[in-house]
């Protein structure tokens, strides 16, 4: 049993309906009859440190956190049956170990986007979107980043368990900061994730691919566990491996572990 979410809008689920039977008409009716707002990507609060090789200290150690919603603007469905929503994604690095505990890198992720439902023998098995995003850390100076977005992603859902994903995008770098943002930041991502048959634990990886020839991705591994049988809180692990995990040091290499909470949306996550 799953509920009927899209685009991030998990509180679209008043309605439960088994995987055989999600028809386009379900879908829709799911999306008329449920709530505008609701979450995007994963919502969480980590704290951690560095490991592989980089002795932890009070300037690696620090809470990450983000929040992440979306809306839904109109009722109707758009051309080639789809949904237009607003969204936006904020990402924090906390540094509570110094003195004055400073946030050092705030990174900004508003956006619109169109998402289809995917359907195969009037079967729901996913989605595919297209995005016009833009991402920026509000500084001025030597330290402003910022960059756009017209991404083209999808999310398919192989079993009820297993999914995959991916995104590419068109960049449009207008940072004067940060002209080789895409050798570091990448030109697309990929990756999967897994449930447990219960719905308590799942697992995800996720491969952004920089620039270049050279087999060189970001990674991020995520391990959560539900708390509770019918909440969406989670025990949290993230692992970072590469550049670009914040805007303000995204030249810089970073190989951070960290625990904590995450609300998830209720079907999957986006990326």
């Amino acid at each position: 049993m799953i509920v009927v979410a899209l685009c991030g809008v998990s509180n679209v689920g008043a309605q439960i309906v088994s995987t055989d039977k999600i028809s386009s008409d379900s879908i829709r009716e799911a999306f008329n009859n449920g709530p505008y707002f609701g979450l995007y990507k994963d919502n969480y609060f980590i704290f951690g440190t560095a490991v592989g090789g980089q002795r932890p200290s009070k300037t690696n150690t620090n809470i990450k956190f983000q929040i992440s919603i979306s809306q839904r603007l109109t009722k109707t469905v758009m051309p080639f049956n789809s949904y237009l929503f607003l969204f936006y994604s904020q990402k924090c690095f906390w540094n509570v170990l110094e003195n004055s505990m400073p946030m050092t890198d705030l990174n900004f992720n508003p956006g619109i986007g169109l998402a289809k439902p995917l359907f195969v023998k009037n079967r729901f098995i996913g989605k595919v979107l297209l995005l016009l995003e833009h991402e920026s850390n509000g500084r001025d100076g030597t330290a402003s980043r910022s960059w756009n977005k017209i991404s083209f992603g999808g999310s398919i859902l192989v079993d009820p368990q297993f999914m995959v994903h991916a995104k590419f995008w068109i960049p449009i770098v207008d940072g004067v900061e940060n002209k080789d943002i895409l050798d570091y930041c990448g030109i697309y991502q990929m990756g999967t994730s897994f449930t447990s048959l219960n719905k308590r634990f799942g697992a995800s990886v996720i491969l952004t691919k920089r620039k270049g020839w050279k087999l060189n991705y970001n990674t991020v591994i995520e391990l959560n566990y539900r708390l509770f049988k019918r909440d969406n809180q989670y025990l949290f692990l993230q692992y970072y491996n590469g550049y670009g995990e914040g805007l303000l040091a995204y030249k810089e290499f970073h190989s951070q572990l960290r625990v904590g909470i995450v609300i998830k949306p209720t079907l999957f996550s986006d990326y």
